[in-house]
């Protein structure tokens, strides 16, 4: 469903802030879309705890609570970690090539960084031949990127991610599966500080 795939990417990214009120008439117009698509988006994305109906007042963006970033990093630090010694054999050489180039190239926007970011773990997580666990991680990641963009919006913290992404990769690249386990839960446990840093600040 297109409106659907737009609207959740939108606000995925935050184009629709947490905390903001949606008007349906208005997505609509502004979407290109019919009342119809839009109103079954909106019920799908209520579903999955991204909206909820305010009855006389409009269609609100689930804020992030304090609970909400902690529940999303100690489900990443213990997946993770795991999911990795099970795709390490899956996954080819030269993917991992491609990874360690891109993260070693010159810096992206911070917006692309992210979302580089987001598709390397969602592509080792690809890789470890679990439905059931894919399926689980892509919903922890459309939940994460919202937390990443709201808290941690900072270029410092971005290229050490990159450094610690480098490190993860060529750990994978020298056969050394149980030390990139270790330093993929060092790493996730590095942005949940961040974002808890943010989190707690505000």
């Amino acid at each position: 469903m297109r409106a659907y795939s737009i609207l959740k990417e939108k606000i995925v990214n935050c184009e629709y802030a947490p905390g903001s009120m949606l008007n349906e008439a208005q997505l609509a117009s502004s979407l290109g879309f019919s009342r119809t698509p839009i109103r079954e988006a909106i019920s799908i994305l209520e579903m999955e705890g991204f909206l909820i109906i305010v009855p006389k007042k409009g269609i609100l963006v689930t804020d992030i609570l304090l609970s909400d970033v902690v529940q999303i990093f100690q489900t990443r630090m213990e997946i993770e970690a795991v999911v990795l010694k099970l795709a390490a054999p899956n996954i080819p050489k030269e993917e991992i090539h491609s990874w360690i180039n891109t993260f070693s190239s010159e810096e992206s926007s911070v917006k692309v960084g992210y979302q580089m970011d987001t598709d390397m773990h969602l592509s080792i997580v690809n890789h470890c031949n679990n439905s059931y666990i894919i399926d689980m991680m892509k919903k922890v990641f459309d939940k994460n990127m919202r937390v990443i963009i709201t808290s941690t919006e900072n270029k410092e913290h971005m290229q050490e991610a990159r450094k610690e992404h480098i490190e993860i990769l060529q750990c994978l690249l020298d056969g050394e599966v149980d030390l990139a386990s270790a330093k993929m839960r060092t790493h996730v446990a590095g942005c949940r500080n961040a974002a808890l840093e943010f989190f707690y600040s505000t």
